[in-house]
């Protein structure tokens, strides 16, 4: 099938990314199971957009990240990769553009307002390991699995190793870049890649538990401090404690910090107004 054919057919499938709203949760669900969710053109394009959308809308206050059928996600579309190797450049310019964008996508998790919780059963692999490493948080149902397999048909992970060296420590993501192997849920629970492991089945119960409760907080605080939690992680010790002396006065002197604090000296629940 030629680029053109393929584009056209993946424009005739149903959306391949669902978004429901509920409690101040953006649910988002990658529905192209048959072709294992993978990261298509259609499917990074639709992915971004909603991103975009979240981002400027007050009312999500966190976002799930789910799946349907039994692959959370295969990583890149290969049957698009292929169609590109008879291009003039042998597809030289078009993989440069998808791992452009996809690096966008994966960039636009970490940059949205709101943490991001992935909720993954089933496989993740190569970019859909990546896109779970780029996830503020992440629960794995007991069967869930994670690879990093490029190394195993001729191409190294070097886009999601950027998400999985800053998931994991340096040594975790060498096995995994270097040997391809499967990471069971709770050896990636281990590792770091997730922060819980739940029932098969269970993960996104899981995941909207956690979003509920980041929901029930003031947004103040918790927009400043993801921002702020990637930036000083690139920062040296005194760069990054003076940053974070810099937002925490901003957050101080911000209303809900009033608040709060009142609240527990008058021993209150408190009422949060998001400023």
């Amino acid at each position: 099938m030629s680029p053109a054919s393929t584009a056209r057919a993946e424009t005739a499938l149903p959306t391949p990314v669902l978004r429901v709203d509920a409690e101040g949760i953006a649910t988002l669900t990658l529905a192209r199971p048959a072709s294992r969710n993978s990261l298509s053109d259609a499917t990074m394009a639709a992915l971004s957009g909603h991103l975009a959308a979240i981002a400027g809308d007050s009312a999500v206050r966190a976002v799930v990240l789910c799946a349907e059928g039994p692959v959370f996600s295969a990583g890149h579309d290969l049957k698009e990769i292929q169609a590109h190797r008879g291009d003039a450049d042998r597809g030289q310019a078009y993989y440069a553009d998808v791992l452009g964008r996809c690096a966008a996508l994966m960039t636009a998790i970490v940059r949205l307002p709101q943490p991001v919780i992935a909720a993954v059963e089933g496989l993740a692999t190569a970019a859909g390991c990546q896109l779970v490493a780029s996830c503020d948080l992440a629960v794995a149902g007991q069967a869930a699995r994670f690879c990093t397999p490029g190394v195993n048909i001729g191409l190294f992970c070097h886009t999601p190793m950027v998400a999985l060296t800053r998931a994991v420590s340096s040594k975790h993501a060498m096995e995994m870049l270097l040997l391809g192997d499967w990471v069971e849920a709770d050896d990636a629970f281990r590792m770091g890649l997730v922060n819980r492991v739940v029932p098969e089945g269970e993960a996104i119960a899981a995941a909207l538990t956690l979003a509920r409760r980041i929901a029930a907080r003031s947004q103040v605080p918790v927009k400043l401090g993801k921002a702020a939690f990637y930036r000083q992680a690139e920062m040296t010790l005194d760069d990054a404690y003076a940053f974070a002396s810099d937002v925490m006065t901003t957050n101080m002197l911000a209303r809900d910090a009033d608040e709060g604090i009142s609240a527990v000296l008058s021993k209150r629940h408190p009422v949060w107004e998001d400023r």
